[in-house]
């Protein structure tokens, strides 16, 4: 008999997390789901820990596998789920004991394609709620799906621009119920991060959401973030990710045009392109990068200069934008390359002060990926700093 929910779980050495993230799985007060974890390629104790589990519990369904990254394990998983619902969660995160009965009960009464619940931020020493300013229960249907959630997916418009730490919290595939045979109408599945470098999430929801007929947001936090290792795009120097943006946005911009969407997911992409800047010029001042500040500097101002960057932020609407926000946002327009450098500087001291300084390398490899792969939090520099400017630390 199949499954009612089929969770996938990529695996990359995670044996100090496993336990926890498996046991909020297994203890669900909705017990009709199986567990796809998909090892992959892992050194550590990993495959181990998932053969005790599945001898206990054969809703556990290990899949060993060599390493192929993030992208390529949550697509055998998809290949492999036999439920009604599909679910994403990563190794290092848990989840609520009634997550998937609310979920599943929500997308049951209101004929969902998707549900979405909210998350907490969870930092080892204390936990943060990521508030989305929305009531308790919101459902939109048919061309409210594409107005207010697909189009979102691309980039922020207008009012939205006030809270650009908000680009791609609606993005995640983790804290989402999908119907299975949506995903299999849409064709998705997720891209190789060595092409895109960030952001599979957004696309793999893009391609979901454009074929949703209805959508229920749920602000419960439900699922629990782990955000205590600071690893990601801002403390680890990559060369190629500004390459990889780019291929992320010729994805995006293939995508509009091939289906001939409104002129606004162009706007939303172009405004996407300017919020990304804070990202790739965080890259750029990583300590581990030897160059000088000088040459950074000469960095940043070559970024704001591209005709596409350039172009973007000249209909960049600053009007919208708060604090410290507008500030950054205002250098890039001006191709104020120092200001930039300084600016990004301070906000990357506060980071590290807020959260305890650099991780212990427990989780410098997240679920799933190859070691030259972008840890988790690389989906996420948009969090660093909240729309109040430094003052709050939203990571």
């Amino acid at each position: 008999m199949k499954p009612e929910i089929s969770i996938i779980m990529p695996i990359y050495n995670m044996e100090a997390y496993l336990h926890r993230s498996l046991d909020s799985l297994l203890n669900q007060t909705f017990s009709d789901l199986e567990i796809i974890a998909v090892n992959d390629g892992s050194t550590d104790g990993s495959l181990s820990i998932l053969r005790q589990y599945a001898e206990r519990d054969d809703r556990l369904i290990p899949i060993n596998r060599n390493n192929g990254g993030v992208s390529s394990a949550r697509n055998e998983g998809i290949r492999n789920a036999r439920g009604r619902y599909i679910a994403f969660v990563d190794p290092d995160d848990w989840v609520q004991h009634d997550m998937f009965m609310e979920m599943r009960e929500a997308a049951e009464r209101e004929d969902a394609d998707i549900v979405m619940c909210t998350y907490m931020r969870e930092f080892g020493t204390h936990a943060k709620e990521k508030v989305f300013r929305i009531p308790d229960m919101e459902v939109y249907r048919l061309q409210e799906v594409q107005d207010r959630i697909t189009r979102r997916l691309f980039g922020p418009l207008r009012e939205e621009l006030a809270e650009p730490d908000y680009l791609d919290a609606w993005g995640t595939v983790w804290g989402k119920l999908y119907r299975a045979d949506l995903i299999e109408r849409a064709a998705a599945s997720f891209i190789d991060l060595e092409t895109i470098g960030t952001n599979e999430d957004s696309l793999f929801n893009i391609h979901v959401c454009h074929h949703a007929r209805s959508f229920v947001f749920l602000s419960r936090p439900f699922y629990h973030y782990w955000k205590a290792n600071t690893s990601s795009i801002t403390s680890r120097h990559n060369p190629l990710l500004e390459s990889k943006f780019n291929n992320l946005y010729g994805h995006m911009k293939s995508y509009i045009r091939e289906r001939g969407l409104p002129e606004e997911y162009t706007a939303a992409l172009h405004n996407r392109i300017c919020v990304n800047t804070f990202g790739l010029g965080l890259n750029i001042i990583s300590e581990d990068y030897k160059a000088s500040a000088f040459a950074k500097i000469k960095e940043i101002r070559a970024l704001v200069a591209k005709p596409e960057v350039a172009s973007s932020f000249a209909g960049f609407e600053l009007q919208y934008c708060t604090g410290a926000w507008k500030i950054f946002f205002l250098m890039g327009k001006w191709k104020m390359a120092a200001g930039m450098y300084l600016m990004l500087n301070v906000i990357n001291r506060l980071r590290f002060r807020k959260t305890g300084g650099v991780d212990n390398g427990a989780r410098s490899n997240s679920a799933g990926r190859h070691r030259h792969e972008q840890g988790r939090t690389g989906n996420h520099a948009h969090e660093l700093l909240s729309p109040d400017g430094p003052r709050r630390h939203s990571v």
